[in-house]
């Protein structure tokens, strides 16, 4: 009974997280290297991330922050393995609210607010196409039209993503 009704659950929290990434998805990233906040498109960051082609305007931030953007780059297309279903599992307990704060240090609302929630969405929706994560997928699929990125903390977030994913089989046993 227990089982059934765990499933229902995640089945309830997909749903939930698939109709709200339909609804809304990140448009804008403000960059945030110190006072220096540049706002740039989606697009652009997906298409350094994809191609290593840099927008001339996300160049002359990333020049101006002392960023490498190679180095940035690789930080934003690294995937990590995990299974959506251990990743809701994990991401709704303890363990994993800690690890989403961590993240949430570097990844985003422009708010501030209900981040934990945000970032819950975008991980579980980025895993559910392949069982892979990348920041690049979770700045696409983070359900608020705006995100903010720390860019001085990025690969602190690349690094707790890696703890989430790679750790997640020894964290919780694979449902049967």
């Amino acid at each position: 009974m227990g089982t059934v009704k765990i499933k229902i659950k995640l089945l309830a929290s997909i749903v939930t997280l698939l109709y709200t990434n339909s609804a809304i998805a990140a448009e804008k990233v403000t960059l945030k290297y110190g006072i220096f906040r540049p706002s740039i498109s989606v697009d652009e960051l997906t298409k350094l991330a994809q191609t290593g082609e840099v927008s001339q305007s996300l160049n002359f931030y990333l020049t101006k922050a002392g960023q490498n953007p190679k180095a940035f780059r690789n930080i934003l297309s690294q995937e990590v393995n995990a299974d959506p279903i251990l990743l809701d599992r994990l991401l709704n307990n303890p363990i994993g609210e800690f690890l989403l704060d961590r993240i949430g240090q570097s990844v985003s609302t422009s708010s501030g607010e209900a981040n934990r929630q945000a970032l819950r969405s975008a991980i579980i929706l980025s895993a559910n196409k392949d069982n892979k994560v990348s920041l690049i997928e979770i700045i696409q699929n983070y359900p608020t039209t705006e995100v903010v990125v720390d860019g001085e903390r990025l690969a602190q977030a690349y690094r707790q993503l890696y703890i989430l994913g790679e750790n997640l089989q020894r964290v919780l046993p694979t449902p049967r």
